[in-house]
């Protein structure tokens, strides 16, 4: 997957060895990222310890927010795919002590399966 993709809204999978090195302020001692997933400007990066949500906001993106979830804080998760009429996949993650649902809207079935897959290798 490509440039398109991404701005269509399609994850693509991102190489774990140039985020480590874009995040390696964030990561504590030991922890490695395994995998990651681009969506437009924002990124859903897995580590050996944890989740982490990157959301560039702004029109330059150089305002970022970094959310962090540790495995064992995902309580459940859902995926909805396309239909005919609706082309948007949606992925839903509920994080202990919140009540609303954190959600993420992907335009490809095969991008949130990849992403779905990952989630319940690392939170289950």
């Amino acid at each position: 997957m490509g440039l398109l993709d991404g701005l269509l809204g399609n994850a693509s999978e991102s190489d774990a060895q140039s985020i480590q090195q874009e995040l390696t302020h964030l990561l504590a001692d030991g922890e490695r990222v395994e995998k990651a997933y681009a969506v437009i400007r924002d990124l859903l990066v897995f580590t050996n310890k944890r989740l982490i949500l990157v959301d560039k906001q702004g029109v330059t993106g150089k305002k970022v927010e970094y959310l962090s979830i540790p495995y064992r804080s995902v309580e459940r998760f859902s995926m909805e795919t396309t239909g005919h009429f609706d082309l948007e996949s949606e992925l839903k993650i509920w994080v202990r002590g919140q009540a609303d649902p954190i959600s993420k809207t992907f335009r490809d079935d095969n991008s949130i399966r990849d992403v779905n897959r990952a989630l319940a290798e690392y939170a289950l």
